[in-house]
């Protein structure tokens, strides 16, 4: 018997706001600057759906921690005056949450600062207020299912009655090894193969959210 959705926990970045493209021009501009060149694909694939300590732990391994910190400091300055002038939610989300009744969280590898101007810059923070959860809470970040497994203990619910709503192969790795369900969002910077896999549901128009969680 599947067991019924009692929870959803939202991925940040690439899910609820669209701010992956910007994380990547940056990281890409910064790995030609600082000794390690990257292309747009090897930072998605390396980077996006990972805590910022581990990107600074691959940083490091590559140029250095001295050169490391500088490329996040930077980034961090770059990303939050991106995100000031040109950050857009993702588009569909806002009706989705307009209607979403299920009751329902955040969980990211992002910060809590972080979290903070990029769900208020974009008006999705009050729909999450209280109910937001960070990797800085927990030993491992994604692909390890610390931060999701966090979050359903905060909120009252068994993992297998949570769904994930998630845009990276490492996010997706994370709910599966939570033992939850995800429906992976393929309408961004992520491929949908990458997503594919044992229980997920790859989709491409968050529009299709509501009506995925209600099959589920």
């Amino acid at each position: 018997m599947i067991t019924p959705i009692e929870l959803v926990i939202f991925d940040c970045d690439g899910v609820l706001v669209d701010s992956e493209p910007i994380a990547v021009r940056f990281h890409v501009t910064l790995g030609a600057e600082l000794g390690w060149p990257l292309t747009e694909a090897e930072v998605i694939e390396k980077f996006i759906g990972r805590s910022p300590i581990s990107n600074v732990e691959q940083i490091a391994a590559r140029v250095g921690p001295s050169r490391a910190a500088l490329w996040h400091e930077r980034f961090v300055q770059l990303h939050r005056a991106a995100v000031d002038a040109e950050l857009t939610p993702v588009d569909g989300i806002l009706e989705v949450l307009d209607v979403l009744t299920l009751p329902s969280c955040v969980a990211s590898g992002g910060s809590h600062d972080t979290m903070r101007q990029t769900l208020g810059r974009t008006g999705i923070y009050p729909y999450f207020d209280g109910r937001i959860f960070s990797a800085a809470e927990v030993a491992h970040g994604k692909p390890a299912p610390d931060l999701f497994l966090h979050a359903a203990k905060q909120m009252g619910v068994p993992p297998s009655a949570c769904i994930v709503v998630e845009d990276s192969k490492y996010g997706i790795q994370a709910a599966r090894a939570a033992g939850m369900r995800a429906l992976g969002y393929a309408g961004g910077l992520t491929p949908a193969q990458w997503l594919e896999g044992p229980n997920t549901t790859v989709f491409d128009n968050m529009r299709e959210l509501p009506r995925l969680l209600a099959e589920a």
